[in-house]
């Protein structure tokens, strides 16, 4: 392996700053806000990109990306296989953690918050809705589990192809939504000599949000 020094990857951080006097009251509108901004930016090929972090039994976080399809303030919405290795971790511990990065803006947000599974008939109008070749992707999709080799997949899609020719795909009783309801936000502005501006979003007993600035 080459032995490359990693201490001197740097880059200053200009892109914008962060006040208390310019970030929404509400988090969900602030994050609504800064979606929005993502989206029209052109060189961000997938803003609604999140890594989400679960924890197993043994006390294992684990981390992986996907993909945000729905949010309000009931909460931020994805979809899987229910018989995933996020899905099991999410059986026995059903906090887990969100971050979206956009390093073109210098910004991230972290969310956090307990997980639900969404109603079953909303699942299934998403799942009618997605391309004919995700669908048959889920499908055949054991996900987690060990497969022997790229050709078994292949396999296993045009065996479902010809099986489903001129059929609409059944949604599969194993995949869908899942919700997390928020009650943390961090919003991270990076700034100059690693001075970054943050600010978290902290849900009091009453229901109501206590923001304060947090050191870089």
């Amino acid at each position: 392996m080459p032995n490359r020094d990693y201490h001197s990857e740097r880059r200053e951080y200009n892109f914008a700053t962060l006040d208390k006097e310019q970030i929404n009251a509400d988090p969900f509108a602030q994050f609504s806000q800064w979606m929005t901004f993502a989206h029209q930016q052109e060189a961000i090929k997938d803003p609604t990109a999140m890594s989400i972090s679960t924890v197993d039994v043994t006390g294992q976080p684990h981390s992986r990306v996907v993909l945000l399809k729905e949010f309000s303030t009931d909460g931020f919405v994805f979809y899987t296989n229910y018989e995933s290795a996020k899905a099991s971790e999410l059986i026995s511990n059903t906090k887990a953690a969100l971050l979206f990065f956009w390093p073109e803006m210098d910004r991230q947000i972290r969310i956090e918050g307990q997980i639900t599974k969404i109603a079953a008939n909303k699942s299934k109008d998403y799942f009618l809705s997605r391309p004919r070749g995700s669908q048959l992707a889920a499908l055949i999709s054991k996900q987690s589990q060990v497969v022997k080799d790229r050709q078994t997949l292949e396999q296993r899609l045009q065996t479902a192809e010809e099986t489903y020719e001129n059929q609409e795909i059944p949604a599969p009783d194993n995949w869908g939504g899942y919700l997390l309801q928020a009650n943390y936000f961090e919003f991270w502005q990076g700034r100059p000599n690693r001075l970054h501006d943050r600010f978290r979003y902290q849900k009091d007993s009453n229901g109501s949000w206590d923001i304060n600035r947090l050191s870089p």
